[in-house]
């Protein structure tokens, strides 16, 4: 079987930084100041999550709590007993234009116990929690990011993604047709090599994948395309490089893709990022 998420992790990396690890006791508040997601483990104890005045969930057995994008929720617990929780904040190369962290819902809770293909993973990082062995933190950090595939994983098998790249790539099919796109952005593909690589005739094809990511296949195509050549241009690469290594056969042909997408120019895009940068910084 195909790798689903190969090349998407080799094209836009994510990575987890542990900041919690411990009791939380009464409220605790996270904004949404900060550009990056949560990843909450929630070990013992109830929980009522709050989204603004809105209740989310009760949580009375081990969870997880996936922010993938940044979003306020708030923690209240018993202000004696407390629960405990281990949480990273989950970074996305790109922020939140990473293929993965667009695709993901803004809020997932899964019980631990449907996660059992992560169980070993969680022992080991609960056990590295409680410990205070040297490296610990980077030792966490990527824990927390196995942990994060998995999730990714698990939530593909169970089918808990019902549109979107997610679900592509949960389809059996279509998940063929979406990592070959991944794999080579740059060759020519047709919509009759698309379906080949799927198995499918071209109507079948175009008319499954409209259905279950929304779009065509060539807007997608173009959408991955482009993401490509951001993550290039904040490299400082030229757009002449760029335009061959994603599939464009001349920068002017890029240029018109890539406002097409994004409403601007490549070059005004990357005035843009490098002014933000700073900031984010």
């Amino acid at each position: 079987m195909v790798d689903r998420l190969a090349a998407l992790l080799d094209h836009f990396a994510v990575s987890a930084r542990t900041f919690h690890a411990g009791a939380l006791c009464g409220i605790n508040t996270l904004d949404a100041s900060e550009p990056f997601g949560q990843l909450h483990l929630v070990r013992h104890g109830q929980v009522e999550v709050r989204h603004g005045a809105r209740k989310a969930v009760h949580i009375t057995r081990p969870s997880l709590l996936l922010y993938p994008r940044p979003m306020a929720h708030r923690f209240i617990t018993d202000r004696q007993r407390g629960a405990d929780f281990v949480c990273a904040h989950v970074q996305w190369e790109g922020g939140t234009a990473h293929p993965i962290a667009a695709a993901l819902p803004p809020f997932v809770c899964l019980p631990l116990e449907q996660l059992q293909s992560c169980e070993l993973v969680l022992q080991l990082l609960f056990a590295e929690a409680e410990a205070k062995h040297c490296g610990r933190q980077a030792m966490l950090n990527r824990l927390f990011e196995v942990v994060l595939i998995q999730i990714l994983r698990e939530l593909m098998q169970q089918g808990q993604v019902q549109a979107g790249m997610l679900a592509g790539l949960a389809h059996e099919r279509l998940r063929r047709a979406l990592v070959a796109m991944h794999e080579s952005p740059q060759r020519d593909w047709s919509l009759a090599e698309l379906a080949g690589e799927a198995g499918m005739s071209r109507t079948v094809f175009a008319n499954a994948f409209r259905d279950t990511l929304g779009c065509t296949p060539g807007n997608y195509l173009q959408c991955w395309r482009i993401g490509l050549a951001q993550k290039r241009l904040r490299q400082g690469q030229s757009l002449k490089l760029i335009a061959a290594e994603v599939g464009y056969g001349s920068e002017a042909a890029l240029s018109r893709a890539f406002r097409a997408q994004t409403g601007m120019g490549p070059r005004d895009w990357r005035k843009m990022e490098a002014a933000a940068s700073p900031a984010r910084g």
